[in-house]
């Protein structure tokens, strides 16, 4: 770690002409205030690469999976999401269609019959803009990205922003924003996987959320009709802190609205992450099918609920030109003995 505050550019290769866009240079920031956590961000897919954080004896490592390289991240097939900027609509949206303002969007379905993460080119495939700056203690980065009307079969013209600020307190903010030029849905999300032992699995980490209720599913990881489910007394209640040790997570938690979303403890390294968000909804997810590196981490995906754009009973991701679409979650790490 650095003993004062530093940020450092480099460029970490090119990412190649794809449908339709030209190829464009990938620039690393690292941003490290001297007091943790360090932060490094690619500008492809607005991408969280690297999270340095303190243990119980002040030694640091990297608490956020990465991949070997640019032409890893690169590789769909290697590639499910890892730290990006996840975008135009996170998680699904069933049929890869929704109806607005009495007309039907069809968008591209990348996942059998349904939309996914974006689509095939979402903002996760796309090099974002970006400049790094201090303000007063704390560190920024700020990325943004243009998505043309129709881009992947949304409506209007996006112009998304993502502000990653490390501060001198342990705190990592992630900030998105987001404008259209006509009616649309949107919904961002970081989908960073974290690994507080700063390698092997998940397993031995301890989890807990302020989630009373999570979505009901069906095969596809379509939310079924009716209401959210209790879980309260079921193998998805993390009402109260538990061991991840063998549980296989993927699912939709509706944020309870305390002040802390999720804790993730580590009882060996001492380190510990509290999520806090203004956003309904945070998807957990811990990585079994992960092709290469299974369990390696746990997404905490705050964001939209699923499918809500076919979902009058969810929060609305509908975002009109004039209006900004705002979403803001605190990472804090610290350790047991804090």
């Amino acid at each position: 770690m650095a003993v004062g505050p530093r940020i450092e550019r480099t460029t970490v290769g090119v990412a190649p002409a794809r449908a339709g866009r030209p190829a464009a240079e990938v620039e690393s920031y690292t941003l490290d205030t001297g007091a943790g956590p360090a932060v490094t961000v690619w500008s492809y897919g607005a991408t969280l690469v690297d999270v340095r954080a303190r243990d119980r004896e002040d030694r640091y490592a990297n608490v956020c999976v990465r991949l070997p390289d640019l032409g890893a991240y690169l590789d769909r097939s290697r590639n499910p999401y890892v730290g990006a900027t996840v975008g135009r609509y996170c998680r699904c949206v069933a049929g890869g269609e929704f109806d607005l303002d009495g007309k039907r969007h069809t968008l591209d379905r990348n996942q059998g019959a349904h939309h996914v993460h974006g689509g095939s080119e979402g903002l996760d495939r796309r090099v974002w803009s970006a400049e790094a700056s201090r303000d007063g203690d704390a560190l920024e980065v700020r990325l943004s990205v243009c998505s043309p009307d129709g881009d992947q079969g949304y409506p209007g013209e996006l112009t998304a922003g993502a502000r990653y600020r490390v501060g001198s307190d342990g705190t990592l903010v992630v900030e998105y924003t987001a404008t259209t030029t006509a009616p649309t849905v949107v919904g961002l999300t970081n989908h960073a996987f974290w690994n507080l032992a700063g390698g092997g699995t998940v397993d031995g980490h301890r989890l807990r959320l302020d989630a009373t209720h999570a979505v009901r599913f069906d095969p596809d990881l379509i939310p079924l009709p009716g209401p959210p489910e209790d879980v309260r007394g079921t193998a998805r209640d993390f009402t109260v802190e538990r061991p991840l040790d063998g549980v296989a997570v993927d699912n939709c938690f509706f944020a309870g609205g305390g002040p802390v979303l999720a804790e993730l403890s580590d009882p060996v390294s001492g380190r510990v992450l509290r999520v806090s968000t203004d956003q309904p909804a945070v998807g957990v997810y811990t990585g079994d099918w992960f092709a290469e590196r299974p369990r390696c981490g746990i997404c905490l995906e705050t964001g939209a609920l699923p499918d809500a754009p076919n979902r009058p009973d969810y929060p609305s991701a509908r975002l009109d030109p004039g209006e900004v679409h705002r979403h803001r979650t605190v990472y804090r790490f610290g350790c047991d003995t804090d």
